[in-house]
């Protein structure tokens, strides 16, 4: 009895895993619209693919660049401000510090402002050019965040696309085989329902990254625009507008301890 028991289990186990292998899945989708012909689903998890790429290239591309400008900003400390001129406080910082861009721009205004033949006031032109100098700092930075929200509120509609893609062809093929059993129609339209779950898993990730990078860039942006408004000040006042760097405060010796009392 014990050794027929043991045969069967052994029989059971050994048919296991052709009774869990399913005929559906997005495999099989796959591999069935590649075979007949039917490169609509194909085309659709292509594109869906491709965003999630994309997706990713720009979220890390983007946080690499964000925090190598937030490196520079904590870079200029009491020593750029302590310099005897903007242009030797500039040298200070690395050639291609936003920060620097953002000097070169001011001094290079103040340098053109001589040589224009129209009454320009000297505020406006100054200002304007430092301006100019955030808006392409914070136009570059904001580079292919378009592209994230682009993909955060059209991959949802493109998976139901190829959801309805699918479902539309297991229902012809349902009709034209003449079935029409549970198991007939709820295995392809579940299949199709793989799509739906691909646009969300495209979606959810882009406006995540979206947000996150648009609130970092806004803080970028405020840093520059405190910054720009530091070297216009000194700028204007010929330097005796600096802002103040507290440094960090030394560490206190330790006092020496009190001399123990001799024992009576």
């Amino acid at each position: 009895m014990l050794t027929q028991i043991m045969i069967a289990a052994e029989a059971a186990v050994a048919a296991a895993p052709a009774a869990q292998k399913s005929a559906y899945g997005v495999g099989p989708m796959m591999s069935s619209a590649f075979k007949e012909g039917n490169y609509l689903p194909i085309a659709t998890a292509t594109i869906l693919a491709l965003m999630f790429f994309f997706t990713l290239y720009i979220l890390v591309t983007k946080l690499l660049e964000q925090n190598k400008v937030i490196a520079q900003g904590k870079s200029i400390g009491a020593a750029f401000w302590a310099a005897p001129s903007l242009k030797d406080g500039a040298s200070k910082l690395g050639k291609d510090s936003a920060y620097r861009q953002i000097v070169d721009d001011g001094l290079m205004a103040e340098e053109q402002h001589g040589k224009l033949t129209n009454p320009v006031d000297q505020h406006d032109w100054t200002v304007g050019a430092l301006t100019r100098s955030q808006a392409a700092i914070n136009s570059e930075l904001g580079g292919g965040l378009a592209f994230l929200a682009t993909v955060g509120s059209t991959a949802p509609f493109i998976g139901l696309f190829g959801t309805v893609v699918g479902i539309l062809s297991a229902l012809v093929k349902i009709g034209a085989a003449g079935q029409a059993s549970i198991d007939a129609v709820a295995g392809p339209v579940g299949e199709a329902l793989y799509m739906t779950a691909f646009g969300l898993l495209v979606a959810v990730p882009a406006v995540l990254a979206f947000n996150w990078l648009q609130r970092r860039n806004k803080a970028i942006a405020e840093d520059l625009a405190s910054f720009s408004t530091s070297i216009y000040g000194y700028m204007g006042s010929g330097g005796a507008l600096r802002p103040t760097v507290r440094s960090a405060a030394p560490a206190r010796a330790a006092k020496p301890a009190a001399p123990m009392a001799p024992k009576a």
